[in-house]
């Protein structure tokens, strides 16, 4: 079974989630974090664990989160929070699916649900979550459009950093044919740098957000 962490510097969060654990079952213990290495320092005794965390009353930060990801990746986290930005929750749940985003105002049947989701390190999102989402993806399809197969794959070398001679060396292209794409990706995209372009590309999925942070 695997071992419960609990994140939150909220006694009636932690005591709450407390009870939720023990009448579903299934976990071996029931340990608590007040602080970002004390995070780190139980994955290193329980890689395998479920974490129920509520960042944003840490002194840490996403790509932090994304860093954990990648380190202890039998671990399942649970973002129990009652404010998330839509930035942050799309970043997350579209890194992998070791995040699962419960809101602290979901009903309990949705927390439980999370929780058993978790023990099987099976993404879950409560129902508001998931909404948001799927009202994100549908802009977000209307706004991919208007770039090609092409256009998508040198915006997200871009986005990676490569510089215009590097991604013409890549893609056995000449810099200027990869200069007139960068303009039409600007043009396309209405942004005046590599910057807003990258925004676009991390919201629009054309770059992964781990292989973009790490």
């Amino acid at each position: 079974m695997k071992t419960l962490l609990l994140v939150d510097n909220q006694d009636i969060t932690r005591e709450g989630m407390k009870t939720v654990a023990v009448r579903i079952g299934g976990f071996a213990a029931i340990k608590e974090a007040g602080s970002q290495s004390e995070l780190t320092r139980l994955l290193v005794d329980n890689p395998n664990a479920v974490a129920v965390l509520d960042y944003t009353l840490f002194d840490t930060s996403a790509e932090y989160l994304l860093i954990l990801q990648e380190r202890f990746k039998e671990a399942h986290f649970v973002l129990f929070s009652d404010n998330l930005s839509e930035d942050f929750i799309r970043r997350m749940v579209f890194s992998g699916t070791s995040f699962s985003v419960v809101m602290k105002d979901a009903p309990m049947t949705e927390i439980e649900e999370g929780l058993r989701k978790a023990k099987q390190h099976l993404q879950y999102m409560c129902t508001r979550v998931a909404w948001l989402l799927q009202h994100k993806e549908n802009k977000k399809d209307r706004l991919v459009s208007p770039l090609t197969v092409t256009e998508r794959e040198i915006l997200k070398l871009m986005a990676l950093g490569k510089t215009t001679k590097e991604i013409a060396a890549e893609r056995f292209l000449s810099v200027y044919t990869v200069m007139t794409h960068r303009k039409n990706i600007f043009r396309k995209l209405e942004v005046n740098n590599v910057h807003e372009a990258t925004k676009y590309a991390l919201r629009a999925g054309i770059v992964d957000a781990v292989e973009y942070y790490i």
